[in-house]
């Protein structure tokens, strides 16, 4: 009978637990990286249009907020991952404090997304509202 210390050695664990915790890692920095350009390109083109202060802006916010929680949430996970090996009790802490640092931070970026696609939906329904009022005297 094999032990699971003769079938993977926890070495060779650890190097194959730490190439995914780089993997996944540099996929949340690629996504909020992508959502940073993006929401930068975005911005400049409304700018150039000549745009102003208005819900193009909001829409804007919006999306690189969806991009920041993705990208904190495959951070997370590669910090999960990071202590799937045999952690050590500083690895357990440091992981917590890291987690609640992050939700934290997740939590009220989600709280700022649901409060701006609150305002965009209320813009909305004004608009929608006055452009069904009939017209007055004239």
């Amino acid at each position: 009978m094999t032990t699971s210390a003769e079938v993977l050695p926890e070495s060779l664990l650890r190097d194959a637990v730490d190439l995914l915790v780089r993997l996944v890692e540099a996929a949340g920095a690629l996504i909020i990286f992508v959502g940073a350009v993006w929401a930068f390109g975005r911005f400049l083109l409304t700018m150039v249009r000549g745009g102003g202060p208005d819900r193009r802006f909001n829409r804007i916010r919006l999306t690189l907020g969806r991009f920041l929680a993705l990208g904190l949430e495959f951070q997370l996970a590669g910090d999960v991952l990071r202590t799937a090996v045999a952690p050590s009790f500083t690895e357990i802490g440091q992981l917590a404090a890291i987690a609640a640092i992050r939700t934290a931070l997740n939590f009220f970026l989600s709280r700022e997304i649901a409060n701006e696609r609150a305002e965009i939906e209320r813009e909305r329904r004004k608009e929608a509202d006055g452009s069904r009022a009939p017209a007055g005297p004239a």
